[in-house]
């Protein structure tokens, strides 16, 4: 067990190399992972769960002691980034699938990963945490609202059943991870140290999928897509770290709150594109998960060397 423990927590240092490796293996052998397609709602099912089985209350009693904070970087998460979306898709020319996909991404929860980036960049983890968790809690409702305001220039968008969707494979499975730890306490202690190992390899067959099914798309406008999830993601850190800063928050708070809007869940992204769209509207998700573990840990590297002295002291009283 230990040493499955030690490969698991190795394998979620090493995340990003493993999704880059297995973006790679789905466009070299498309065939193989194209099995894999039809169950990509169950994997972030089961992603979800593990992510029930390690939430507490503590998580949400960040919301009580801070609401203000909280509520800046949850808005901000779900402004800047659906409106970054739509501008991108208004000023580049792209394909209605796409221009719907990064809408799409856009309009997703907080990842978790954010939090991870968070900790690497000597940031608000407990912060992060709690726009993530709210973020995550609010999806059912905001981004299916958010998506079919955007997007239905693009596609048609069945709101409702987009709802239902987000309550199947993400509150279900969080709850009953949450249920099952309360329950089974010793057992999901026991399990913890393997859930990185879990995550990852529900993340990377994701986005192997996404780009096997799509491998004729990526040849063609690969390049295009790349470009817009970097503007993307690049200007969500930005606008997110100057919206932190403009209410006043500190270098400590301001680097979470960059981070947590920058960072989406596009795991969910590619499922709900896969689900009512379509497998190119997919693709931006995809790219997504590939790209902003890469500009996450870079970000992160940054963040960690720069301090300030209300930083110190916020990290210091927390």
């Amino acid at each position: 067990m230990k040493t499955l423990a030690s490969f698991s927590a190795f394998v979620g240092k090493t995340f990003a190399l493993w999704v880059i490796l297995f973006a790679v293996l789905g466009f070299v052998f498309p065939d193989v992972f194209k099995l894999v397609a039809p169950y990509i709602v169950i994997l972030l099912g089961i992603i979800m769960f593990g992510m029930g089985l390690t939430i507490s209350v503590d998580d949400f009693r960040e919301l009580g002691r801070r609401p203000v904070e909280v509520a800046i970087g949850v808005v901000a998460h779900f402004v800047i980034m659906p409106a970054l979306a739509l501008l991108l898709t208004r000023i580049i020319p792209m394909p209605p699938e796409v221009a719907a996909g990064v809408i799409l991404v856009g309009c997703c929860p907080g990842g978790t990963s954010s939090n991870v980036m968070t900790y690497l960049a000597k940031g608000d983890v407990a912060l992060s945490v709690a726009c993530t968790s709210v973020t995550t809690l609010a999806a059912p409702i905001v981004t299916p609202f958010l998506v079919w305001m955007f997007a239905s220039q693009y596609l048609p968008v069945n709101a409702w059943a987009m709802f239902i969707g987000i309550v199947q494979v993400i509150i279900l499975p969080l709850a009953l991870g949450f249920i099952a730890q309360k329950l089974l306490p010793q057992l999901v202690r026991g399990a913890t140290p393997i859930l990185p190992l879990i995550s990852v390899i529900g993340i990377v067959l994701i986005v192997a999928a996404v780009v096997g099914v799509s491998k004729g798309a990526i040849a063609q406008s690969g390049l295009l897509i790349f470009a817009v999830v970097v503007l993307h993601n690049g200007l969500g850190y930005l606008l997110g770290f100057f919206a932190a800063k403009a209410f006043g928050l500190n270098l400590y708070k301001r680097k979470a709150l960059a981070i947590e809007v920058g960072m989406q869940n596009s795991g969910l992204g590619a499922a709900l594109a896969t689900a009512y769209f379509s497998p190119l509207a997919a693709v931006p998700s995809a790219i997504f998960s590939v790209w902003h573990n890469i500009s996450g840990a870079l970000i992160a590297n940054y963040f960690s060397g720069r301090t300030d002295d209300a930083e110190a002291d916020t990290a210091i009283a927390e």
